[in-house]
């Protein structure tokens, strides 16, 4: 009878020496290194994946949250996600535009966090029609409805070279022995991102329109820089739906504008804008907004995809 009591108080003290155990690999883990030595970076969709990547180069191990092909803004991290995110040594994320992403961020104790939202100005585009917001190159607002900020600042290829260099200083205060290492590695990808802006300027110079029409309002920082009308089918929101109204105004801007295109994405549902486009008997073509790279995409990185998304709007505004 007394022996069950023994190995009861023998078990308990088992238990705690394994937590204590626990602790100390969670304290080991949570130095934010791999075993080789590099930073870990966790990055929370596709664009800030490719900042951590092009900027920590192969100091660096990146984990990125969002799975290609699934949607950033309907994110859900499991509890393994969570762990990983907390044993990081940087985070690279934008807020606003994933909550789960945020809320785990704001619990996970990290101390080297760049949010792009405040690297670089984020700005409201466009009005709000029955609920669902359209955006306009020169950011009229033609209602006392306020949409949010638009988070899709990569799109804009001078906003994402502000982001690098944001996040340049946030890897180099995690890893200050590699950073001019990453100074020189943000100074050559700014470099190429001034190169891509004056390629999308110059190649969008002579054009037939400047209007075009997207699924979703993911285009208004592109559209503002080099002085385009995106007409969004939908809002901010990829899965919303439009009004009756909201389709009766695009066939009117459609017939007045010259429109030629209808925009789908790759990760979004094409069925609205297919309907659109053969209600108006337009062209449907892709224009990316780069939330994510699949076996679908026009590209394997931002460079790329970004050069065929100008090729499409060429194309779509008649730009020679």
């Amino acid at each position: 009878m007394n022996v069950r009591p023994h190995i009861s108080t023998a078990a308990v003290a088992g238990a705690a020496a394994l937590a204590l155990l626990g602790l100390s690999a969670c304290s080991t883990t949570a130095s934010g290194r791999t075993d080789d030595g590099k930073l870990r970076v966790t990055a929370s969709f596709y664009p800030m994946q490719f900042l951590a990547e092009q900027i920590g180069g192969s100091h660096v191990e990146v984990a990125n949250l969002t799975k290609p092909g699934v949607e950033p803004h309907d994110l859900t991290l499991t509890a393994k996600q969570t762990a990983q995110l907390n044993e990081s040594g940087a985070i690279v994320y934008l807020k606003g535009l994933q909550p789960a992403v945020d809320d785990s961020i704001a619990q996970s104790g990290v101390k080297h966090i760049a949010d792009a939202a405040e690297l670089t100005g984020l700005e409201t585009h466009g009005t709000e029609v029955d609920g669902h917001h359209h955006t306009t190159g020169d950011n009229h607002t033609g209602s006392d409805a306020e949409p949010g900020r638009d988070p899709h600042i990569w799109l804009d290829p001078v906003k994402f070279a502000e982001v690098a260099k944001g996040v340049d200083k946030t890897l180099a205060a995690a890893d200050p022995q590699h950073a001019a290492d990453y100074r020189k590695n943000t100074d050559a990808l700014v470099k190429k991102l001034d190169a891509l802006n004056k390629e999308f300027a110059d190649g969008l110079k002579n054009r037939t329109s400047d209007t075009f029409i997207t699924t979703h309002a993911a285009f208004g920082y592109l559209a503002e820089r080099y002085g385009l009308t995106e007409e969004a089918i939908s809002g901010l929101d990829p899965e919303s739906e439009p009004s009756a109204n909201r389709v009766k105004q695009l066939h009117t801007l459609a017939e007045t504008h010259h429109v030629s295109t209808v925009f789908f994405e790759t990760l979004a549902n094409p069925a609205t804008a297919k309907t659109l486009a053969g209600d108006l008997h337009l062209k449907t073509d892709v224009l990316d907004p780069l939330e994510g790279i699949t076996a679908k995409s026009r590209g394997q990185d931002y460079f790329s995809v970004q050069r065929a998304n100008l090729a499409a709007l060429q194309k779509a505004l008649g730009a020679k």
